[in-house]
């Protein structure tokens, strides 16, 4: 068993922390924990030091990028990958920045998680392909925009919605009536790709953390 190659999974959503154990059981060299909170998954990481971990940023009591440092100086030898939904470019340069040594999205090739646990245990950097796209695409520096494709409208819209305002509130803000709120919403999510409302805001909550921490750090 002492050879073996320990993943913890730290991820919230069952469906997709379920995946994961498919992924990785297909491999007899590995062996698997998970955990579906910060809080688990640092004391985790403490009992099981696990040689990689599996990141989502969205956790239910932290964001991933906060607890990445606290990971790396419980177990220094472990080496993290950054598991989540979104291709942001501040997001990635973020990760990378805060000690993660891989960036894969979910809507990567399943057998990315495996390609990525391979090429960071060896010491390279992966980053899997949707991420290398975008970044190739625009060119990334860390100040980038992931707004960029947004209206002056729709960019104030998400980051009230990163502040925690609800609609009813935006709309009295701006002003703008519920209705125009509520369809400007809808565009937001077609032009980010995000499915539902709840992963729009989840993405502006975060965005403006990793917004906040680079204007910290520069």
């Amino acid at each position: 068993m002492s050879d073996k190659v320990k993943v913890l999974v730290i991820e919230d959503h069952p469906i997709v922390s379920d995946g994961c154990q498919r992924i990785l059981g297909r491999r007899a060299d590995i062996s698997v924990r998970e955990a579906s909170s910060a809080t688990a998954g640092l004391a985790l990481n403490r009992a099981f030091a696990p040689d990689i971990i599996l990141l989502d940023v969205g956790l239910p009591d932290a964001s991933g990028f906060d607890i990445i440092q606290q990971l790396m100086d419980d177990n220094p030898p472990t080496r993290v990958i950054i598991f989540s939904m979104y291709e942001a470019p501040n997001f990635v340069t973020l990760a990378l920045e805060r000690g993660a040594r891989g960036y894969i999205t979910k809507n990567d090739d399943p057998n990315t998680i495996l390609q990525a646990i391979d090429r960071v245990r060896a010491g390279s950097v992966y980053l899997g392909q949707a991420v290398a796209q975008t970044l190739a695409m625009i060119n990334v520096t860390p100040v980038n925009d992931p707004l960029r494709c947004l209206s002056d409208r729709e960019q104030q819209i998400v980051k009230l919605l990163g502040d925690g305002k609800s609609l009813t509130e935006i709309s009295t803000r701006l002003p703008l009536g519920y209705k125009t709120v509520a369809n400007t919403v809808t565009v937001i999510k077609q032009k980010l790709g995000l499915a539902t409302t709840p992963a729009l805001i989840k993405f502006a909550v975060e965005l403006r953390s990793s917004t906040a921490i680079v204007k910290t750090a520069t």
